[in-house]
């Protein structure tokens, strides 16, 4: 039998899930509107997001669900959302900052010129939270930031964030989530000292079958790697997540009473590849509070916001 987790009902809340037009994303998606919640889902490409809305829709006819547009590689496409939603000026209760970019084989730049996986997959997400502070803060919302079991290895490469002088495609992605880890440690720790409200958590997926080594042309990748269709096959007879069983991590951190902030949560099976979800101990990278501090002042610093 498949691991799966009780939802409280959210009737009344708000939710946001970034990423949710595929994936594990588009599960959570799902799983909160199932609860009825109301969830906003910001994509990048309209037409995934109308068909992961059209699923969800199959499942949970009355449930409320509508996209908005977000290119997280795009600091003035961040700073927009952040106006719209603010214009809506309804509180946010949930922020699930799911979406990512993984291993491009060559360097790749974001709009503003940064190196893509740290560019999408942290600095996007924290300009977002520092766009959305004012109505998470009105929603005392749980902030639950995806990391990955990347994010238990290398550091992050302090003299050249950008990878601008060797590029790695895994160490830079393991950088972008070890970033995007103490950003979340560090929120959840200033929003104690200065009364926010926000409580922040951070989730992993485990290992599943997702799209994120799967073949993306315009990220120089033509087709499926070698990872990507291993990772199919064990998941297949059981010994790695499904796409459904990998959300379920980041569905309890942001939703369950017994989730906490400043925590970590995962898969609790064997080496946190598949499972239920439990609290799992801090990754090695992540327990520095100088280096969150470091990192939230670089972030500050390049995106130009929450400063």
């Amino acid at each position: 039998m498949s691991a799966d987790i009780t939802v409280p009902d959210l009737s009344g809340k708000l939710a946001v899930v970034t990423g949710a037009a595929s994936g594990v994303g588009s599960v959570l998606a799902a799983r909160l509107a199932a609860a009825n919640a109301e969830v906003i889902m910001p994509v990048r490409n309209r037409g995934k997001g109308e068909a992961a809305i059209a699923k969800i829709k199959q499942r949970s006819p009355y449930a409320s669900v509508s996209l908005r547009e977000l290119d997280l590689s795009s600091l003035s496409s961040v700073a927009a959302l952040g106006a719209t939603l603010r214009a809506e000026d309804r509180p946010i209760h949930f922020l699930i900052n799911n979406a990512g970019v993984m291993t491009p084989p060559n360097r790749e730049s974001t709009a503003d010129g940064f190196e893509l996986q740290f560019g999408a997959n942290h600095l996007g997400h924290f300009a977002l939270v520092a766009h959305l502070l004012p109505l998470l803060r009105a929603g005392r919302a749980r902030v639950t930031s995806q990391l990955s079991v990347a994010a238990n290895e290398n550091a992050i490469n302090w003299d050249d964030v950008h990878w601008k002088r060797s590029y790695h495609p895994r160490h830079a992605y393991s950088q972008s989530k070890i970033a995007l880890g103490l950003f979340g440690l560090e929120l959840d720790q200033r929003s104690q000292s200065a009364g926010w409200g926000i409580t922040s958590n951070l989730a992993h997926p485990g290992v599943a079958p997702t799209n994120l080594l799967a073949a993306r042309p315009e990220l120089g990748r033509p087709r499926d790697t070698l990872g990507v269709r291993a990772i199919r096959l064990l998941s297949r007879v059981g010994v790695l997540n499904t796409v459904e069983s990998a959300a379920l991590p980041a569905l309890f951190a942001a939703t369950s009473p017994d989730a906490t902030g400043g925590r970590l949560y995962g898969p609790g099976g064997f080496q946190h590849l598949s499972g239920a979800p439990a609290e799992q101990p801090l990754y090695a990278p992540l327990r520095s509070r100088d280096d969150a501090g470091r990192a939230w002042q670089i972030s500050e610093e390049l995106t130009g916001v929450l400063r």
